[in-house]
């Protein structure tokens, strides 16, 4: 059984697809589905049902899944303390987070210092990234949701004001602060509703008392900024991560409004001295201890 072969079959068993697969790991499909043939032939069983085009992980598929993806983890662990052995500057950090936003700008200052360092980064979902860490697939995650598991550590990296943001001209335009049920019958831009930021909103709308009438939803911080400038309407936003500099934005006095960003990592998992020293950086660069 060579290592070739574990990895190909963790890509056809999450797409079920041998095209794709082929695909995504760049190879020709027929030379995939010879790999796949010769595995179930070492293995003496087959691995996936075939109908036509179609494949679907059978039984001894999934159960052979869970002990390839241990044993490339195992592996891939490895490959990162060996190559702390070589120091600091020779390591990898696989780094999962929902958003760039907030995270760009000490990112592209530690690669700066640090060019050597490998990134991977990967965009994903608050349940998808509880699932990466405990897989072992990435190393950090860097959120605004807490992600409260009894193998998980996390370290506080940033705390973020919500205000309420408001177009030129509008009524409330010349305020410093306002309560959010005295903006229960306004029309909302926000997020969708299955997004972190909206997640984090709803609880603030919640705790406000109020359902608001959202006109609009979207996926991205600019883009609410573009359409609450435009008129559209008014939006919760922080002030981090640039909000358009026309937009009037108001202190929330009721109820408290805050984010708070988490840097997570898997405390039984090998953690290399790159991901260390980063998680130590984004601390210290947010708190100004790093010049930005």
């Amino acid at each position: 059984m060579e290592l070739l072969q574990l990895r190909y079959f963790r890509t056809v068993a999450r797409l079920e697809h041998m095209s794709k697969a082929a695909q995504e790991l760049r190879i020709a499909q027929p030379a995939l589905s010879k790999t796949i043939a010769r595995l179930e032939k070492d293995l003496g069983v087959l691995l996936f049902d075939r109908e036509g085009r179609q494949i679907r992980l059978n039984t001894f598929g999934k159960a052979f899944l869970s002990k390839a993806e241990a044993a490339l983890a195992l592996l891939e662990e490895g490959q990162r303390e060996v190559a702390d052995l070589a120091g600091m500057e020779h390591g990898s950090i696989h780094l999962a987070t929902p958003s760039l936003d907030r995270l760009s700008e000490p990112l592209n200052a530690f690669v700066s210092l640090h060019p050597k360092v490998h990134f991977r980064i990967t965009q994903a979902s608050m349940g998808e990234m509880a699932k990466l860490i405990e897989t072992g697939k990435v190393d950090i995650c860097f959120t605004p949701l807490p992600m409260d598991r009894p193998d998980f550590s996390s370290m506080s990296a940033l705390h973020e004001e919500v205000y309420l943001a408001v177009p030129p001209g509008h009524r409330l335009s010349g305020l410093q602060s306002v309560r959010l049920d005295e903006v229960a019958h306004e029309s909302f831009i926000g997020y969708k509703e299955d997004f972190h930021f909206q997640m984090m909103n709803d609880d603030f709308f919640r705790s406000a008392g109020i359902s608001p009438n959202f006109v609009c939803r979207v996926d991205e911080a600019a883009s609410i900024a573009k359409l609450v400038s435009a008129g559209l309407g008014v939006a919760l936003v922080g002030k981090c991560g640039g909000p358009d500099s026309r937009l009037h934005l108001l202190s929330i006095d009721y109820p408290v409004c805050r984010r708070h960003f988490q840097i997570v990592w898997h405390n039984k998992r090998y953690l290399s001295k790159a991901a260390h020293h980063f998680i130590d950086f984004v601390c210290r660069y947010f708190s100004g201890a790093i010049p930005a």
